[in-house]
């Protein structure tokens, strides 16, 4: 917590899938690639709510299981919620401008991404290798 340093950095995002507005495919968020399948056209084909349900819980999964890759954080940590937004969206007052929090010289795994008939989700981590903390 007094140093600072991020040592894990997970990163989940959320794009709109709109057909008829291609504005909202992965703008706003410098870490995505343009290139990327946020950007792209979503499927006509819609989702159940049990299908949805299904891939969320294997991305809880995923996220339970990173324990078995993920370096021990031995001391107290904290965390801060990094949001990003269009430049019209009206946001809480006490929300503040920060920096992505990159993290240099680090790991990074994907975990799985998923769709629901309005939304695309991609989700990962980026760790510092634990032999680098300063702690």
């Amino acid at each position: 917590i007094d140093s600072g340093e991020t040592l894990e950095r997970w990163q989940f995002n959320v794009c709109v899938e709109n057909k008829d507005d291609e504005a909202g495919f992965g703008k706003g968020d410098e870490n995505l690639p343009q290139n990327s399948s946020a950007s792209r056209k979503p499927t006509d084909q819609k989702k159940s709510i049990r299908e949805i349900h299904n891939e969320i819980q294997a991305i809880i999964r995923q996220v339970t299981a990173s324990v078995t890759f993920l370096p021990l954080l031995n001391e107290p940590c904290s965390f801060d919620l990094l949001v990003y937004t269009d430049k019209s969206a009206v946001v809480p007052t006490k929300w503040q401008e920060s920096d992505p929090r990159y993290i240099m010289n680090s790991q990074e795994v994907k975990l799985r991404s998923f769709t629901t008939t309005v939304h695309k989700i991609d989700s990962m981590v980026t760790y510092k290798e634990a032999d680098e903390w300063e702690l």
